[in-house]
């Protein structure tokens, strides 16, 4: 989502700031801009914005000479006010009664989160005369700093942060202190990146941006403020009390660029489909039996004995997790009850915090996201941590993440940088982790024979080659997208294991093509989706050789007797023929409790082709983030 990028340095800073700013261009944005001192002229704030590319915004940068030592920059993904130019970040100050075509005040601002109080403060801050030029709730902030400050900039930021209520990382300058940059996080992440023989050093949203700059990275914690100025920095805690260097350590964090070259691939999306085979082995590297350390190595936590105790403890489950995440968490309740006995619920985080819920202090609390940023994932796992559930764990994409420092224990996926918006090797390694997590809980309440773990383990081992095998399916798959491209509704069913996976198919293809999906239990049709099968609805049906591929096959017959085109990933022995109405896919193999991590895969190259045919932006999708920091 919104992305952060400061700095403050001897040298001209616009193109680490840019840069910075294409480095979190697979975030997902509609907006950006770049607000810098300027010495030379008329010293004073200048900046450049755009509703276009970062690409577009480089052009204007280098047209309008925008040049400084001290900036800030940012990609937008719009909540207050509407994609337009003037809703873009930075902002400026405007001091009382000022005209806002006039020249900018003495305060630049970009930030990430949402501002509860933002019409109280605004309407403050009008009475005081201060005259607004955007509809965004971040002006406020930049006018409210503004109200306060009195040559002391760092100050005039610990003032105002006591005034927000709600999500926010800040950075920002003021004109009068041309050395000087100020950052603050309270539920929106927030890094200080160390510059190289401490000559410059810079503020982010994300170590990303900072790739290729240094490698150098403090983690501001909840509440921090921090005061950076040319050749040093302070650190502050939410009490506003200093913050010693042991306390937040410098930490080297090896980055990688979102820059990634396609190779002989069209989009970021296609090329991470292909590198799943990869993603997984890279994942499991290293798993040669199943034991519970697996999940206590990770930063800030030493490796031992602490997940055998905690797993041995337990005697529930709560997954917590978002979009994507969460239907990863869906499939692994079926594992976890059926293997490992241990009743699993699973929650939508967005949901669970605002219901009254009954906590039980020997539940297992699993937190799945693959930034380990996601402000609603984050926000539950501190409401459950505050109900008494103390035993935490995350299933995470980045070992660096807020996520992984704030669970006591953590399993990391080995995906790589993701740069589509639509996730897939996320996916397909976060169901690797569970299935490993599943695996370790039953060796825990001794549910899982030896015999049994054996094949369980031979059968991960042989997951990436028995992908490379779906992925040789993609010439079908184009076929069926050909025919998908030209409706705009479709359905998608599954059962038991793979409900999980039809609903995860339904979100891949609306989230990128921008046809309506839905996806149900295959046996919930009569009562009533079945209402809206016609020649016009395609019914794509995951149908693996289970203990439910009869009661499916009845849901299929439900389907063609009203004129239902369907549409069959099936294994190969479970005899379901193409026929007039009904293309079948047969996938190389049946794989047991694994098969959701195969039959995801033709769901995503459908949902893939389908948008490539239609012709929409597939790794940018309209009004989607990659990373989603705010509520």
């Amino acid at each position: 989502m919104c992305g952060i990028v400061g700095a403050v340095s001897t040298r001209n800073i616009v193109p680490v700031l840019v840069q910075g700013l294409e480095r979190l261009e697979y975030r997902g944005y509609d907006s950006c801009g770049v607000a810098v001192y300027a010495q030379d002229g008329t010293p004073g704030l200048r900046r450049a914005r755009s509703t276009s590319r970062v690409a577009e915004l480089m052009e204007q940068v280098a047209a309008g000479s925008v040049q400084g030592t001290l900036g800030i920059a940012h990609t937008r993904w719009a909540t207050h006010g509407a994609p337009a130019v003037h809703n873009a970040h930075p902002h400026f100050s405007h001091g009382p009664g000022a005209d806002v075509s006039g020249k900018p005040g003495r305060i630049a601002l970009v930030h990430n989160g949402i501002i509860e109080n933002h019409d109280e403060l605004r309407a403050a801050l009008q009475a005081k005369g201060y005259v607004f030029d955007s509809q965004t709730d971040t002006e406020v902030i930049a006018h409210l700093i503004d109200s306060l400050y009195d040559g002391d900039l760092f100050e005039a930021v610990k003032a105002a942060t006591v005034q927000l209520h709600g999500a926010y990382a800040i950075a920002v300058f003021c004109k009068d202190e041309p050395h000087r940059l100020v950052g603050a996080r309270a539920g929106s992440p927030l890094i200080l990146g160390v510059g190289k023989d401490g000559q410059e050093h810079f503020l982010a949203s994300d170590a990303m941006a900072l790739a290729g700059v240094t490698d150098q990275i403090v983690y501001l914690e909840e509440g921090d403020l921090v005061d950076v100025q040319l050749g040093k920095y302070w650190l502050f805690d939410k009490a506003h009390k200093a913050v010693a260097p042991a306390q937040r350590p410098v930490k080297t964090v090896h980055a990688h660029s979102g820059a990634a070259e396609l190779g002989p691939y069209r989009h970021y999306m296609q090329k991470e489909i292909f590198e799943q085979p990869r993603a997984i082995a890279d994942t499991l590297e290293g798993v040669e039996g199943i034991a519970p350390e697996l999940f206590d190595g990770q930063m800030n936590h030493a490796p031992g004995a602490n997940a055998a105790r905690v797993f041995a403890q337990i005697d529930s489950v709560l997954i917590l997790a978002c979009g994507t995440s969460y239907y990863s968490g869906c499939t692994a309740k079926y594992w976890i009850e059926s293997i490992a006995k241990v009743p699993c619920q699973v929650e939508v985080a967005s949901e669970y915090r605002y219901r009254d819920s009954v906590p039980n202090p020997n539940t297992l609390v699993v937190t799945i996201t693959q930034s380990g940023e996601t402000a609603d994932t984050l926000a539950a796992l501190r409401h459950a941590q505050s109900l008494g559930m103390k035993h935490t764990l995350t299933i995470c994409n980045v070992a660096t993440s807020a996520m992984v420092r704030e669970c006591s224990l953590a399993y990391v996926t080995r995906a790589g940088v993701e740069i589509g918006v639509a996730s897939t090797k996320a996916f397909t390694t976060q169901l690797a982790g569970l299935f490993l997590l599943t695996l370790c809980l039953a060796q825990a309440k001794s549910r899982l024979s030896d015999a049994e773990e054996a094949r369980h383990l031979k059968a991960m081992r042989h997951l990436p080659t028995a992908l490379q095998a779906v992925l040789a399916l993609e010439p079908q798959v184009m076929a069926w997208a050909e025919d998908f491209a030209r409706k705009e509704n479709a359905l998608f069913l599954g059962r038991g294991l793979h409900y999980p996976i039809a609903l995860e198919g339904a979100l891949k293809l609306k989230e990128i093509s921008y046809i309506h999906a839905e996806a149900y239990p295959a046996g919930e049709l009569k009562h009533g989706p079945l209402a809206l099968v016609t020649s016009e609805m395609p019914v794509v049906t995951v149908a693996p050789n289970d203990a439910l591929l009869e009661k499916l096959k009845s849901n299929l017959h439900e389907v063609r007797a009203r004129g239902g085109v369907l549409y069959v990933l099936a294994d190969g022995d479970t005899r379901i023929e193409s026929g007039e109405g009904l293309h079948v896919i047969r996938m190389p193999e049946h794989y047991g409790e694994l098969s959701p991590l195969l039959h995801v895969v033709p769901l995503q190259m459908l949902a893939y082709h389908t948008a490539c045919a239609r012709g929409t932006d597939v790794d940018k999708p309209r009004n989607l983030a990659k990373s989603v920091t705010v509520e």
